[in-house]
Parts: structure tokens; sequence; C-alpha cells
């Protein structure tokens, strides 16, 4: 290769055509391959829609919508390292699962193939409302 950057092993083989074009539609993947090198670096926004829909997996179980449709999440920030910060807050600070959503997130956002690290802050400012909820969450609750 003449730019200098680590081959793997899938590169290498004459049947990789297939995993060739696999990586060219997913760049985080073609990356999370190479390893050992610190300057790695992925498509933050790709990353970032593959983790916005592993948070349309978790729940608060006493509302059938999602933390991502219900508002939950204030920020999502993803470096090209790999790197996550979640941002969330909860209904309410006396919410049941504030113990087990928050661990339950970064959970499965570490998942997430081409996550490195992630970071998880539960805050309460400003206050969640109904109106932060998508208009999806709302015409499932019923409420348009």
């Amino acid at each position: 290769m003449d730019n200098n950057s680590p081959v793997s092993a899938a590169e290498q083989s004459p049947t990789s055509a297939a995993q060739t074009q696999n990586d060219a539609e997913s760049p985080c993947r073609a990356n999370s391959e190479v390893s050992g090198t610190s300057d790695a670096k992925i498509d933050p926004d790709a990353l970032r829609q593959k983790i916005i829909q592993v948070l349309h997996t978790v729940y608060d179980p006493e509302i059938p919508v999602d933390i991502w449709e219900l508002g939950l999440v204030y920020q999502l920030s993803v470096t090209e390292e790999g790197d996550v910060y979640v941002q969330m807050t909860l209904t309410s600070p006396m919410c049941p699962v504030a113990g087990s959503l928050p661990p339950e997130v970064e959970a499965k956002v570490r998942g997430v193939e081409g996550v490195r690290n992630v970071r998880v802050e539960l805050t309460w400012e400003p206050p969640w409302n109904m109106a932060m909820m998508s208009e999806a969450a709302r015409l499932k609750l019923g409420f348009m």
C-alpha cells in the first residue's frame, strides 16, 4: 500500500473482495480492524448513527418509548478515536431506574463496533418535560 497504513489479514487475502465492499459501506468496521495504531480514525458521524440505533433499543420500563425518542439523551458526542460521551436525564429524579438505566446505556454503547471509551453522565438540568419527546413518541403515547 502506498499510504503506509497497516494491512489487515482480511485485506491481504485474495477472497476479501466482499469484505472490502462491506468495509466501504461501514467505515467504522474498516478502521476497527486496524489494531496497534494510535492514529486510527473513524467516521464519527457514521458511528454516531450506529449509537443512535442502539439507543432506540433502551427503554424506560414504565414508558413504551425508547430513551432517544423520549428526549432523555441531551448530548451525544463521538470523536474520531471512538470516544463517546452521552449526557442524559431521566423523566424524574425519583425515577426507579436511576441506578440501572445509565449503566445499561453505557453497556449497549460500549458494544457498538468502533467505540473505544464511553462516558455516560446523568444530569437533571434542564429538567425533562414532555415537550422534549419526538413527534413519534407523542403519537405513540397518544399526546397528538
